[in-house]
């Protein structure tokens, strides 16, 4: 579903070169629920910016859902994105003057679907992750934990292979962090492949594998029990 072979990110400053990755061989099976840990600094968002397609190695080769996407032009990693990638973001990033099912919506009109599949995909997503009765609430009337879960929803509501959540309860308190991670590991049980980024042991541990990356490199590769 997802391989990466030999991947590099060199960034050039004048003279000076910067190893982001170095040789990273990455393969995530559908269906799997992989946690992606390091400290600052250790390459962890640059691996999620290639893994979101948001931005091209240097070197090596990847391939997602079947597609070559490593060479692929901005337009194209844009199509790519819109179609296969459902992002979850530390930040939420709802607009504040739409209701939940509007923002969960949203990325579907950029696709050209009709209004009435748009709604019946958004409302199925917001009842999958437990907020069907707070459907035309605006994110001022919702709790950080509620807000993080209408981002999933508007994740799910393309139906992408991928789901790649980046710090996904770095904005939360405890009580509503775990309430996140209980919904996307239950996603998981429901089918969905989710790449998690965090620097944080404890969330990474409730996914069912963790990749421990530093100094560019994979220095283990652990399925949980």
């Amino acid at each position: 579903m997802l391989n990466m072979s030999n991947i590099s990110k060199i960034y050039k400053t004048g003279a000076i070169e910067v190893i982001a990755l170095n040789k990273i061989n990455l393969t995530v099976e559908e269906g799997e629920f992989v946690a992606i840990v390091g400290p600052s600094g250790s390459g962890k968002s640059t691996l999620m910016n290639l893994i979101g397609c948001l931005d091209t190695p240097t070197q090596g080769e990847y391939w997602l859902d079947g597609h070559k996407v490593s060479k692929l032009s901005d337009d194209e990693l844009a199509d790519i994105r819109n179609l296969k990638i459902g992002f979850i973001f530390q930040g939420f990033n709802l607009l504040h003057k739409l209701s939940a099912v509007e923002n969960v919506e949203l990325p579907l009109i950029y696709r050209g679907m009709n209004a009435k599949e748009r709604q019946e995909r958004a409302l199925r997503a917001l009842t999958k992750v437990g907020l069907e009765n707070r459907l035309h609430h605006k994110p001022s009337e919702l709790s950080g934990g509620q807000q993080q879960r209408v981002a999933i929803a508007r994740a799910l509501a393309g139906d992408p292979p991928l789901i790649l959540a980046d710090e996904p309860t770095g904005n939360l308190d405890s009580v509503s962090g775990k309430e996140v991670l209980a919904s996307l590991r239950e996603l998981n049980q429901q089918g969905h492949t989710i790449v998690l980024i965090t620097h944080d042991t404890q969330v990474a541990e409730k996914a069912r594998r963790i990749i421990r990356i530093q100094d560019g490199s994979i220095v283990s590769d652990e399925r949980m029990g």
